[in-house]
């Protein structure tokens, strides 16, 4: 399995991605639109033999602890065909890795808490954060000290917005 920075070559991929994954295009639309923005921070394809994983970081802002770095993680997909193989792990393995390393404080990702939660992602992080997605499936993971202190309102970028 090999990972990428994704180019604009991929595109035809990452909708087959998406499509494959989710049955729809709105994940694949919402990635075009954080990129369009430029929210867009990390945008990272898998690939075996084609493309067979995508996954995109997106900008965070915390109205109430500006001094965090904050992230999201979405969307993230895999072809049927090759999921449950380690591909989404290697993804976000990687993803976080590189964002700690462009010194980001904090990520957050709404989803299963038991696959999440493997890659030390909580929910009583999560907790102490308001946001349009508060609940059981919203998880923050703390890349740093600082971003252990996160806390109050948080804005996601105006592309999530805009999700039907």
């Amino acid at each position: 399995m090999r990972l990428r920075l994704e180019e604009s070559a991929d595109w035809a991929g990452l909708c087959a991605i998406y499509q494959a994954a989710f049955g729809q295009l709105a994940e694949a639309s919402l990635v075009q639109r954080l990129r369009n923005d430029g929210d867009l921070i990390l945008s990272l394809t898998a690939y075996g033999a084609k493309a067979v994983g995508h996954i995109a970081f997106s900008r965070l802002f915390l109205d109430d602890a500006p001094f965090v770095k904050g992230c999201g993680l979405a969307p993230l997909a895999v072809i049927p065909a090759h999921q449950r193989q380690g591909v989404g792990a290697f993804l976000i393995e990687e993803g976080l890795k590189r964002m700690k390393a462009k010194g980001f404080d904090l990520v957050l990702v709404l989803g299963e808490p038991g696959y999440y939660g493997r890659f030390g992602f909580s929910t009583a992080l999560a907790r102490r954060l308001k946001t349009l997605y508060d609940g059981p499936y919203l998880q923050a993971l703390a890349l740093s000290d600082t971003g252990k202190e996160a806390h109050g309102s948080v804005t996601y970028a105006r592309a999530f917005a805009e999700l039907k």
